[in-house]
């Protein structure tokens, strides 16, 4: 099966920038306090369910986050090179290339999943997917963590990006009410949406959803 256009770009794209954004992207311990608090709220929910998936996992730093609070955590990216630096930075935790379309996981495997700014550069048609896919492999009672940038449905498409590294993917803003739609078709109920104006130097608003699988 072709891959879609748009996988290939951010594969490409991150391993281009990962160093430099391994460099730039805070800690979680320096993140503001309430998105620390939802982060914890997170791993409360998700620790007694069993492992938990950081997808879009990056270099590893929320992915240790996790493990720290108690989590059974590993992480899945969809860039090789992101993958290198999280296993260096963290040897003790499981890091493994993947793609969230199509996860190298049983039906009903995971207690949770955190999406953590991790499907902002899938096009929203593609969305439905993804989400089906979560859904997948949550176990019944298992709990989602989705928080990202949104907007009024806005593409974005920057050329560099994290050091002035070029990149050819696409972000895409969609607001808050539209992602609770495409969770909530998917067979996900949302217990919890949190959204967050911009403050310090964000320029945009961000979006926190809590939800769940139940049935079988």
């Amino acid at each position: 099966m072709t891959e879609p256009t748009y996988l290939t770009a951010v594969r490409e794209s991150y391993d281009t920038v990962a160093a430099a954004y391994a460099r730039r992207v805070p800690e979680p311990a320096a993140l503001d306090p309430v998105s620390r608090a939802m982060l914890a709220a997170f791993a409360e929910l998700a620790r007694p369910l069993g492992p938990v998936a950081d997808l879009g996992c990056g270099p590893g730093k929320v992915t240790a986050h996790l493990a720290a609070l108690g989590v059974r955590a590993f992480g899945v990216d969809l860039s090789p090179r992101m993958v290198e630096l999280a296993r260096a930075a963290h040897p003790e935790l499981l890091f493994t290339t993947g793609s969230m379309t199509a996860l190298d996981l049983a039906d009903g495997e995971l207690g949770g999943i955190l999406a953590y700014y991790a499907t902002h550069h899938t096009p929203p048609g593609h969305l439905p997917a993804v989400f089906a896919e979560f859904r997948r492999v949550l176990a019944p009672g298992g709990v989602l963590m989705l928080a990202g940038h949104v907007g009024e449905g806005e593409e974005l498409n920057p050329t560099r990006a994290y050091g002035d590294h070029p990149v050819s993917y696409a972000s895409y803003l969609l607001p808050p009410d539209r992602i609770a739609e495409l969770l909530e078709e998917a067979g996900l109920v949302i217990t919890t949406r949190l959204v967050q104006e911009p403050e310090g130097g964000s320029k945009r608003r961000s979006a926190t959803f809590l939800a769940g699988r139940t049935g079988g």
